[in-house]
């Protein structure tokens, strides 16, 4: 947030209240794919930024680290996206950590079962067991995959080994409707980039269908009379 500030103020003297935070950030996010290996693509520009803010809406629409594959695509389908879309979209956790919190279930307690996830590679749950030790610091972290810093193929490659970090990865190999793509992608980082890049470019598109305008500051909407907000 802090660089999506600085970007903003220098666009703000070139072009003033027509550069959105929204706008800046998906473009930041862009270059910071590139920038690490990744793939590039068009960003397409004209977003607005909100009126408002809910962090009860953005939790409902976030994956959650415990979701199964089902769960994944019925959440990406509501946003027209497809099974391909989303499984390429999970790529990004080529780069990258998460925390303790997101997997201890999976170590020693999936699905209640008081049982590890049966899933996790012996040797690879061996580590995670020394990273997130029952009863442990929770807000640890652990990297997402082999190589947390270059986005690439890999976090396919250990999908398929069975070394995915969060139980949301490693469903994707498990599950029929997702494994055919994530094993494709493990093979050939080339279609896996350019599915990326039109996952990226679909979710760009999407729009909330409500007012929006330029903000100021992009920590907080900018200040407007209480009849505006309510005609809104």
């Amino acid at each position: 947030m802090k660089l999506s500030m600085k970007s903003r103020k220098s666009w703000r003297g070139i072009c003033p209240g027509m550069v959105s935070c929204a706008d800046i950030i998906i473009m930041a996010s862009r270059d910071a794919v590139v920038l690490s290996g990744g793939p590039d693509w068009e960003v397409r520009l004209g977003r607005e930024d909100s009126l408002t803010a809910s962090q009860e809406d953005a939790d409902n629409i976030m994956p959650s680290p415990r979701a199964n594959a089902s769960l994944l695509i019925d959440l990406f389908e509501r946003f027209n996206l497809s099974v391909k879309d989303m499984v390429a979209l999970s790529g990004s956790h080529s780069i990258g950590q998460a925390r303790c919190f997101s997997i201890v279930f999976r170590l020693y307690n999936q699905s209640g079962s008081g049982k590890p996830d049966p899933t996790i590679e012996p040797k690879y749950k061996e580590k995670l067991n020394r990273l997130c030790p029952l009863g442990g610091d929770e807000s640890v972290t652990g990297d997402l995959d082999a190589t947390p810093t270059i986005f690439d193929n890999r976090y396919f490659k250990d999908l398929v080994a069975g070394r995915g970090f969060l139980n949301s990865d490693q469903t994707l190999y498990t599950f029929p409707e997702t494994k055919k793509y994530v094993t494709l992608f493990s093979k050939d980082q080339r279609a896996f980039f350019n599915a990326f890049a039109e996952g990226m470019i679909k979710m760009g598109d999407l729009q909330s269908g409500r007012p929006g305008e330029i903000r100021s500051n992009c920590r907080i909407a900018n200040s407007r009379p209480v009849d505006a907000l309510l005609v809104s």
